[in-house]
């Protein structure tokens, strides 16, 4: 698993976000007791979050001597170079200027979902030419790529429970085109995976933590002729 994904992952609970908050805020570091105070969470649940941040290298303990007899007592520091938003305001700018300006086209909607299929048919893990792709492992192969992009999915039968947005912001003030790019991505990958299966409909932010993604049977005519609309834009 490649470092980006354990850092998606490990941010992708409501609980480790306020954990590398708090330590972005404290130079000196924060005590796992101060931690539980500040969260509510049993101290053991802390350290059971310190550990996913750790292993995803995005903070380290250190001791602090106190000048009191026994062990010096250990804080938790956001690893340097490591914090959590590295990268994210030089993208968001970009993302947004980007996602307003296709927004303002007659046919965005369509031209984001497009991409979104685009992009999706060249991330899925493509089967060999000998296997054969059911369903499940379809649903499986989406639900995997959605997690590697950030979305903390879940599959649900034919349902995909995203517990993250990796784009929330851009997609509550643009959803027509943030969470286009996300149905196309979901619907390329179907496809590139020659599934009978289709993205019936995105049910976003059905809680603040949940997008479902519903997928249905494709009839065969629906899917040729989703091959040739692929097959022109090629």
């Amino acid at each position: 698993m490649t470092e980006s994904v354990l850092v998606r992952r490990a941010l992708a609970d409501e609980h480790r976000v306020r954990i590398v908050e708090t330590l972005r805020a404290s130079r000196d570091g924060v005590h796992v007791q101060q931690l539980a105070r500040d969260l509510g969470l049993h101290q053991n649940t802390v350290r059971w979050h310190l550990g996913i941040l750790g292993d995803a290298g995005l903070v380290e303990s250190r001791a602090t001597p106190d000048g009191k007899p026994g062990r010096p007592r250990m804080v938790y520091v956001l690893r340097r170079g490591a914090d959590g938003n590295a990268g994210r305001d030089e993208y968001r700018l970009l993302a947004t200027i980007l996602t307003g300006t296709v927004s303002e086209l007659e046919d965005g909607d369509a031209r984001a979902e497009d991409a979104g299929r685009a992009w999706g048919r060249y991330l899925v893990r493509r089967p060999s030419p000998l296997e054969r792709t059911g369903d499940e492992k379809a649903v499986a192969e989406v639900t995997r790529l959605l997690d590697e992009q950030g979305f903390a999915a879940e599959a649900h039968g034919t349902e995909i429970h995203m517990r993250r947005c990796p784009f929330h912001d851009l997609a509550e003030t643009n959803p027509a085109i943030v969470c286009g790019v996300h149905r196309g991505l979901m619907s390329g990958a179907l496809a590139e995976l020659d599934s009978s299966l289709e993205v019936e409909g995105l049910d976003v932010f059905v809680r603040p933590d949940l997008c479902i993604a519903r997928l249905r049977q494709c009839e065969l005519a629906e899917r040729l002729d989703v091959r040739e609309a692929d097959a022109d834009q090629a």
